[in-house]
């Protein structure tokens, strides 16, 4: 990677540590990188396989990003690290337990919806919805506090009205910061314990990496490839497809559901049929193979003009690993 390129991602990281994280998202899949280096032209492609099916789908970003073991594993260290730091206090907090994995629930498939529904076994058993067949549970309640442990837990008192409570983006600067606030003769960490948890995990020091930064490429080399000749030329032959299936006027496969009025009975009969055309279509035009190779190539892009930034996102990832295997 080029000085000039290399000062770009370590502004580009410095830019994402600082930025909210509504706000980070939110300007990744505005397509932030649009004017680097070669981004204007269309890359080129690798082998675009027939019909892929999503589970076996791989992209470059996959390396950075935690399967849904990996995301529960993580979310478990960080209630220990949140548990240890109330403790210091005096409370006991019983961790959140992670939600168990939905019954029938298979290998995971991380790209399953990336391009609309893709399972014609899906599709015609459940149509568009995604609850059905193994999908996401529900998430656990958070155990109540009592308001000396609402104090220390989040960093302010509760029923406070306007404002935020102190923060900050790392540990290492959190530790500067003086709450004002104290619990047994300590105190209070800027934003609590719960934010102490997160940060000790994902933020320990200045150099941490946006936790959403791999996310956000991913983000972007989706956006990207919605505009590539290629992708609008494939999505033009699925949208006559299903005109000539009865379903006229669908522009993109995440339109469906809006378009024909399913969202109150995305798994019934009508939603079952839509769902089976729209599937059958994508495999006519090779709607799945065509994207996935686009998309592959934005994010081959994107990774070797973020190489740096990257590098130190995985090394830091490493370390998050580590940490879990001493405490979970």
């Amino acid at each position: 990677m080029g000085a000039a390129r290399a000062a770009r991602a370590a502004r580009a990281a410095r830019a994402l540590r600082a930025a909210p994280a509504g706000l980070l998202a939110l300007t990744l899949l505005s397509g932030c990188g649009g004017g680097s280096a070669g981004g204007d032209a269309e890359p080129r492609l690798g082998a675009i396989e027939a019909g892929p099916a999503t589970a076996a789908l791989s992209f470059p970003m996959d390396a950075y990003t935690d399967t849904e073991a990996e995301r529960i594993r993580m979310g478990q260290v960080q209630e220990v690290l949140v548990a240890r730091c109330m403790a210091r206090y005096g409370f006991t907090y019983e961790a959140v337990k992670p939600a168990a994995a939905a019954v029938g629930a298979g290998a995971e498939d991380r790209h399953r919806y990336l391009f609309g529904l893709a399972d014609p076994e899906f599709a015609a058993a459940h149509g568009y919805d995604k609850s059905a067949g193994g999908g996401t549970p529900p998430k656990p309640a958070a155990p109540q506090l009592s308001d000396s442990a609402y104090v220390v837990m989040n960093g302010e008192q509760r029923g406070v009205q306007g404002g935020k409570p102190l923060d900050a983006p790392t540990e290492e600067e959190a530790a500067q910061l003086d709450s004002g606030l104290t619990a047994a003769g300590q105190k209070v960490p800027a934003g609590g314990c719960g934010r102490e948890g997160f940060r000790k995990l994902y933020a320990p020091t200045k150099d941490s990496v946006d936790l959403l930064f791999a996310f956000g490429l991913s983000s972007e080399a989706h956006e990207r490839s919605k505009q590539d000749s290629r992708v609008v030329k494939a999505l033009a032959k699925w949208s006559a497809c299903m005109d000539k299936s009865g379903y006229g006027g669908i522009d993109t496969p995440y339109d469906v559901v809006e378009k024909l009025g399913l969202e109150s009975d995305k798994g019934g009969p009508k939603a079952v049929t839509a769902a089976k055309a729209d599937v059958a279509c994508k495999r006519e035009v090779n709607l799945v193979g065509i994207w996935a190779a686009v998309e592959k190539a934005y994010q081959e892009r994107l990774v070797d003009e973020h190489a740096e930034t990257l590098a130190l996102y995985e090394k830091q990832r490493e370390a998050r690993f580590r940490l879990a295997a001493s405490l979970v």
